[in-house]
């Protein structure tokens, strides 16, 4: 909650726009904030951000106060950043999705299929699908985690895409990451295949399309399928390989602060979706009983890895 603090203060951009190390008093005075709760309230306030890493304590000559810099992290938390994580954080800190764990404990003696369930009413795809700010707030999020992710995938995973004349992205929200792949390599005809409520309005392009439809029905053919969280479309091997993006559970290279992450975002998926993350061996046994013959686990995508899945 300090960091969602920050990010409605604009603190991330005042500091940018300073141009170099900011005091304390400096910082104060250009927030639009009760100036009564100032130095001490803000340096508390710093100390904690500073403490997690999103910025950076300085010592600069001549001042005999804190002084701040962005951190690599507090980067991707600047309005102007193309990158920028700022809709994925607020949606994850919005009472609309946060509300439901207080309904955790309650969840586990009933019979509803998660605790967001449980604290609406039903489930969120159904709720998002009646509710417009639940829905914006959703695929803004989503937009804005796929759109670092497939910018990494695209810049060190090239050789996923070559050969590739078709692509269908399931479950592929309002298009983010097909419409990079469709610039970065126009001779593949991308898809973006979604529910009609998620697409809608949206239009394509000369190799983009928009199709909507449900994945537990049917997904359109194509030379690769490309599933994020989308474990439900994995069985449908008759409609090519598959390429996966998504976490694979590791506590054994010695990385605790990413498996540490890792396992919050399990958390995030069990309180929302019902989904779960999955270890390697989860992963093997899922594809296995699918009838897939092999798969590959190139790890280059921080939490995510991508796995390419083969008939």
């Amino acid at each position: 909650m300090s960091l969602k603090c920050a990010i409605q203060l604009g603190i991330p951009d005042i500091i940018h726009s300073h141009g170099r190390a900011m005091t304390l008093s400096e910082l104060v005075n250009a927030l639009p904030i009760n100036k009564a709760k100032g130095q001490d309230y803000v340096y508390r306030l710093m100390r904690i951000l500073t403490h997690a890493g999103f910025f950076i304590q300085a010592k600069v000559n001549n001042e005999n106060e804190e002084c701040y810099l962005l951190s690599s992290s507090s980067y991707l938390l600047l309005k102007d950043e193309p990158m920028n994580m700022i809709p994925f954080l607020q949606a994850q800190l919005d009472p609309i999705l946060m509300d439901p764990f207080h309904s955790l404990s309650q969840w586990f003696k009933n019979g509803d299929s998660t605790p967001f369930a449980t604290f609406n009413g039903k489930p969120l795809f159904e709720c998002a699908e009646k509710e417009r700010r639940l829905n914006r707030l959703f695929n803004e999020a989503m937009s804005s985690d796929a759109r670092l992710i497939i910018s990494i995938m695209i810049e060190h995973c090239k050789g996923v895409f070559e050969g590739l004349k078709s692509i269908v992205d399931v479950g592929g929200g309002t298009g983010t990451v097909a419409k990079a792949i469709a610039d970065k390599f126009p001779k593949i005809n991308c898809i973006v295949f979604d529910l009609p409520h998620v697409i809608e309005g949206y239009e394509g392009s000369e190799n983009l399309s928009y199709v909507r439809g449900d994945m537990f029905k049917s997904i359109p053919s194509a030379d690769a399928i490309l599933l994020k969280k989308c474990k439900e479309a994995i069985p449908s091997k008759e409609n090519g390989g598959k390429f996966i993006i998504d976490m694979v559970l590791d506590n054994q290279k010695g990385d605790q602060k990413t498996y540490e992450t890792q396992l919050f975002w399990d958390m995030l998926m069990m309180g929302h979706t019902s989904g779960k993350e999955r270890t390697q061996q989860d992963w093997a046994k899922l594809f296995s009983n699918a009838g897939f013959s092999d798969y590959k686990i190139i790890p280059n995508l921080g939490l995510r890895s991508i796995i390419e899945v083969y008939p």
